[in-house]
């Protein structure tokens, strides 16, 4: 398994997004997943995490995107592969992703979806699904990021893909 396969999917949810299509959306989703969501982008603490959507359901959840689509129109969505992490066995992974995304009511009131979040994927029959997703969260300040990248010399890939050569 590669980080261009983990890419990929953070790439068809992009997709997904940008064209507002519920079925592409559903195609990353894993059939055991669970959505925490932090109160707000400054929620670290998981104890004021809620769970909004509950255990995945397909015709559930579908039911809730395509009204996300109908009812609001879709300003930007800006997103950025901070990191890609591979497990030593090939079968999870977690990408980290910056994310911007704007989404105007018909009312034209705002929801925006702001921050860093963490995508969890597990290797299911060969294809990769996205079975959880913490964040959003405000990531540290670009001076603590520049701080932590030149410590680790974590520029474009993990320091285990590094140890262990690239796998994409």
């Amino acid at each position: 398994m590669s980080r261009g396969e983990i890419e990929e999917i953070v790439d068809r949810e992009t997709r997904a997004w940008d064209t507002q299509d519920v079925d592409l959306l559903m195609s990353v989703l894993h059939p055991d997943m669970v959505w925490p969501w932090p109160a707000d982008q400054r929620s670290l603490d998981p104890m004021t995490w809620i769970l909004e959507l509950g255990r995945y359901d397909h015709a559930r959840w579908r039911a809730g995107w395509q009204e996300l689509f109908d009812t609001h129109r879709l300003i930007h969505n800006r997103r950025r592969i901070v990191r890609v992490e591979l497990s030593r066995e090939g079968d999870g992974a977690f990408a980290i992703v910056d994310i911007d995304t704007l989404w105007r009511h018909a009312d034209g009131s705002d929801n925006h979806w702001s921050g860093r979040t963490c995508k969890i994927y597990t290797l299911v029959g060969g294809e990769w699904k996205m079975i959880t997703q913490i964040g959003t969260f405000e990531p540290p300040a670009a001076a603590d990021q520049a701080s932590l990248l030149h410590s680790t010399g974590n520029r474009e890939r993990s320091q285990v893909d590094r140890r262990r050569g690239s796998r994409g």
